[in-house]
């Protein structure tokens, strides 16, 4: 593969190298690798003629779809920075990002035109409105705004510290902040990512991206397959009977998928005799994913598994799990494996001091993808990463004697009921073991007596019963006993962010209103 120089010589090389193959598939409309070049050099062209300059940022608000990839292409090589924005935020929190990031366009799907109308007199900075699709009455459809320029690339010279994209963390704990990911930053990825070898694609294969192209795991995927000359499927959203069919109509080999998805897959109709014989990776990360989970889609999809953990901090790099590493014998399907090339992980225990072999600490990350800093937040950046450069992620964890990570969960979520630390993931596991269980999450609750106590919030597989009684035996059985559920509620859905996180704090909130939380 020709060497890069910049994030943008990848439609160059490919569209030089196999003009003709299809780069992207997105609801049965292919575009060649010469075809998304061409676009994101009338893209670079449409946004210099629009006034906009190096380093200026770009707001997307949209579902994916395959234009995404020649809007953002053509934003990096016009030295532009693309800052996608969560679609499932309410138009406040829309107005709140665009503003932060300053952005001077919009691009947006039809779906929300309808947003864009409210908050535009909220964003100052907008000097422009563009839509994907066809058909709105003042803003011209993407397509119809880049043709009217020539396919001429404008060769600008990139820098390392150049923003490639701005992602929005998901402001679980606060609001939404800017992480700013360079062309140091992903050059540092593609390099490493196959150097690790997790990350190589034979050209021409075929790699499904459903992941939402405002997250890390999204936007990496689609990149990283367009970087080797990879036929991408790109899915407007998570829709499991669309996925279940698709998937061997379009001979998948590769896809990233979060372990909330790959659980709904599991149980939708049709996945026990669908054709996955194409599948030869699922790579999956993000959230949590429990063994009995893990060891049904091992059996369902028969393919290899690499699971990744990374944070949008670190352009999503840090370790992975190989294939392996995933046989029975082996015993470290809870594990997230070990640092990539490059990457230095490490666990500072509650005295300060690096963890040894079991010890949990929060996770320490330090390497070439850790981001820039947070956009226009030098105190929060400072808070993040220290001056040796170490990124402190919020993740509790530990390594065994082995030198693997296994993460408990974030620090704020650990429970501390009769001071015992009780982290949620390792008892949503047990609970997931029980045949009955379809979705779980495990929060503390106030205690008058231990301070917290750990609460079991389920979801109940479609046609199974199972009483509190019976899931909390069920987890005596499979860890300590202060760690269990002291009781059980069951809900319809639990509600998750885009990446597949159980919102946590939602489900605590009514316990703790009107106290001040015991923990941290």
């Amino acid at each position: 593969m020709t060497a890069l120089t910049s994030v943008a010589d990848i439609p160059r090389i490919q569209a030089a190298e196999r003009p003709d193959a299809v780069a992207l598939w997105f609801d049965g409309r292919e575009t060649t690798f010469k075809q998304w070049n061409d676009a994101a050099n009338r893209c670079a062209q449409a946004l210099l003629a629009q006034g906009l300059k190096p380093g200026d940022r770009v707001g997307v608000l949209s579902k994916n779809n395959d234009d995404f990839f020649a809007l953002w292409l053509g934003a990096v090589k016009a030295r532009i920075c693309l800052a996608p924005v969560n679609w499932r935020l309410a138009p406040p929190e829309v107005a709140f990002i665009l503003k932060d990031a300053g952005a001077k366009l919009l691009v947006c799907g039809a779906d929300f035109a309808d947003v864009v109308d409210m908050i535009v007199s909220d964003v100052p900075t907008l000097e422009g409105l563009v839509q994907f699709e066809d058909g709105h009455p003042r803003w011209p459809s993407f397509r119809d705004w880049i043709g009217r320029h020539p396919a001429e690339d404008p060769r600008l010279p990139s820098r390392p510290d150049d923003d490639v994209i701005q992602l929005y963390t998901s402001g679980t704990t606060g609001l939404p902040k800017g992480v700013q990911l360079t062309q140091a930053n992903y050059l540092a990825l593609f390099s490493l990512a196959l150097e690790a070898g997790w990350a190589r694609y034979e050209p021409e294969t075929t790699n499904l991206v459903l992941m939402p192209l405002f997250h890390v795991a999204g936007v990496n995927c689609g990149l990283l397959g367009l970087l080797q000359g990879v036929r991408e499927i790109i899915l407007k959203e998570v829709n499991p009977a669309e996925i279940v069919e698709l998937m061997p109509r379009m001979g998948v080999n590769y896809a990233f998928l979060a372990p909330t998805i790959i659980n709904m897959l599991l149980q939708t109709p049709g996945v026990e005799t669908a054709d996955f014989s194409a599948l030869q990776r699922i790579f999956y990360g993000a959230s949590p994913i429990s063994e009995s989970v893990l060891r049904q889609a091992q059996d369902v999809f028969a393919c290899d598994f690499t699971q990744l953990y990374g944070l949008t901090e670190t352009i999503g790099g840090a370790c992975y799990l190989p294939p392996e590493d995933h046989a029975a014998e082996r015993d470290k399907l809870r594990s997230c494996g070990k640092p990539w090339p490059g990457f230095e992980i490490r666990v500072i225990t509650g005295e300060g001091a690096p963890g040894g072999p079991g010890e949990v600490g929060e996770v320490q990350i330090r390497g070439p993808g850790i981001m820039k800093g947070y956009w226009k937040r030098p105190e929060a950046t400072a808070e993040a990463i220290d001056s040796d450069g170490w990124f402190s992620s919020g993740d509790a964890g530990f390594f065994d004697d082995e030198g693997y990570l296994y993460i408990h969960d974030r620090v704020k979520d650990m429970i501390v009921t009769g001071g015992e630390n009780v982290y949620p993931a390792e008892v949503e596991n047990a609970l997931f073991s029980h045949p009955a269980i379809a979705d779980a999450a495990v929060i503390g609750v106030p205690d008058e007596r231990w301070g917290e106590a750990v609460k079991a919030i389920v979801v109940i597989k479609a046609g199974q019963a199972a009483t509190a009684e019976e899931l909390i035996a069920h987890c005596r059985g499979k860890i300590a006993g202060y760690k269990c559920p002291k009781s059980v509620d069951v809900i319809d859905v639990l509600p998750r962010n885009p990446s597949g996180k159980v919102l946590r704090r939602e489900l605590r909130a009514p316990y703790w209103e009107g106290r001040e939380r015991m923990v941290g």
